[in-house]
């Protein structure tokens, strides 16, 4: 890659920018607005799971169908049907809309998100491909980080419709961008694969111990980003404080990932170090707020889940990309997309589930133990795959 090759990747980070504002902004204005809404913990985890439960069910197809017609299609048809999901999220009045809304968005970004990483992929090659899927993922951590800020700006002002007016905004100049200045990405001749094939595909551990690694960071992310707002209420924080929380760990998530990108280019650091790395300093940040639930541990805890997930994220998608061939790119990065949405989906309704029987603390320490438990098996099964 060229300096003069960089301004086509731009737009690929805007869509994954508005994914990640998309699913973690409103999941941030739930939690801090649950006191109001009066929903139970668990009611609470299953409405934070809808986008991702969209997900889990298309994202293989979006990715497969993105190998066959070509990323650039895919990925501006998400973002059109993402835009218009948030238009009806606004219009539609009380639960309904919500919930409607926020599937729809979850499932429109099944299309453009798996196709994006794909893209990235196409358009990089193994002496860069860490830095530019750094950089990616650094521009979802800045949705992660916006999001949430804005949001509460938005909810104050206008509610929730006028944060879905601003996604449906978001997502059509998106879609502008990328119809404009990505270029089309060459759909590969692919040889005939059967359910055997792909099944073995699935099972090999250049494909499973990474897609394991997205599970385990992007579950425990879910939760932080969903449960720190909640507990910043509750500890008399504010709205708009709660939801700063979780702009400190997606700011730290921005400036680590294309950090360890660029290391890992270098070999600087391998996946299995990054991989295990980032989880343990996940497993570590959740478990002290389940320790001690305080305004100063839930600082700590939200730096320390950036960090983790800066350093895991950007080593397993160059991973994937590296042990993939080009022509089915995007059928793996769907395939992988569904494995970490699965773990984006089953943190918060683990969290929510133990909470309600329990405390939060003990739903937190749960999701701790798990994401430590992710990190051993990684550290077992990165050790001939790296």
């Amino acid at each position: 890659m060229t300096s003069a090759a960089r301004p086509r990747l731009a737009p690929l980070y805007l869509a994954g920018f508005t994914t990640a504002f998309g699913a973690h902004g409103i999941a941030a204005a739930l939690g801090a607005e649950t006191e109001d809404i009066g929903w139970t913990l668990l009611a609470f985890g299953l409405t934070l799971a809808l986008y991702d439960l969209a997900e889990v069910l298309l994202k293989p197809f979006f990715g497969a169908l993105s190998d066959r017609i070509g990323v650039r299609p895919v990925i501006i048809g998400g973002l059109l049907a993402f835009s218009a999901f948030s238009v009806v999220g606004a219009v539609v009045p009380g639960m309904l809309g919500l919930v409607i809304g926020r599937f729809g968005q979850g499932a429109a970004a099944s299309a453009f998100s798996p196709s994006s990483s794909a893209a990235v992929a196409r358009l990089t090659d193994d002496s860069t491909r860490g830095r530019y899927f750094g950089r990616y993922g650094s521009w979802k951590s800045l949705g992660y980080a916006l999001g949430p800020m804005l949001g509460a700006v938005l909810v104050v002002w206008g509610g929730m419709p006028a944060l879905f007016w601003a996604l449906a905004a978001l997502g059509l100049g998106a879609a502008a961008w990328v119809a404009f200045a990505v270029p089309a990405v060459p759909v590969l001749p692919r040889k005939r694969v059967t359910l055997l094939d792909l099944g073995r595909e699935l099972v090999t551990p250049g494909f499973l111990v990474p897609t394991l690694v997205l599970a385990a960071t992007t579950g425990a992310l879910a939760v932080a980003v969903g449960f720190l707002p909640l507990l910043g209420r509750q500890l008399g924080i504010g709205i708009v404080g709660s939801m700063a929380i979780v702009t400190v760990l997606a700011v730290v998530s921005s400036i680590v990932q294309p950090l360890v990108g660029s290391w890992h280019d270098r070999g600087r650091l391998s996946v299995r170090a990054g991989a295990v790395g980032g989880l343990a300093l996940i497993a570590l940040g959740i478990a002290l707020t389940a320790a001690a639930p305080h305004p100063v541990a839930l600082v700590a805890t939200a730096a320390l889940v950036g960090a983790g997930v800066g350093m895991a994220t950007p080593v397993a998608f160059a991973h994937l990309a590296a042990t993939t061939p080009p022509e089915r790119m995007g059928r793996t990065m769907g395939s992988a997309e569904l494995g970490r949405e699965l773990g984006d989906a089953g943190g918060p309704l683990v969290a929510g589930a133990v909470a309600t029987a329990s405390v939060p603390g003990i739903g937190l320490g749960v999701v701790a133990a798990l994401t430590a438990g992710a990190g051993v098996l990684a550290l077992l099964g990165l050790r001939r795959t790296s």
